[in-house]
């Protein structure tokens, strides 16, 4: 994997983002994506996403999940980080 046109992402979304089927439709959405990571729900009502692809499919994926998510979001955080290759699929943490 090059690291140079890899990444991974770290996603915070904020919102009315759990109990809506957020984390299902998210894994649904990543499987037209060559992407690997996870989505989880957090204790503070957010949602994490994990992704690592390469740069332009990442971009790809997330403006997909905003467009097909995006009445939910209220605020989205993002932090880029160098990809690890710690994934071997998209899933979905409990």
């Amino acid at each position: 994997m090059d690291s140079t046109t890899h990444q991974r992402s770290e996603v915070y979304y904020t919102g009315h983002v759990q109990g809506v089927g957020f984390r299902y439709t998210t894994q649904q959405i990543a499987q037209n994506f060559a992407v690997t990571g996870f989505v989880q729900n957090l204790a503070d009502g957010r949602v994490l996403l994990v992704v690592e692809a390469e740069v332009t499919e990442a971009k790809r994926f997330l403006a997909e999940i905003e467009r097909k998510l995006g009445e939910y979001i209220r605020d989205v955080r993002v932090a880029k980080l160098a990809s690890s290759g710690g994934f071997n699929r998209f899933s979905i943490r409990h």
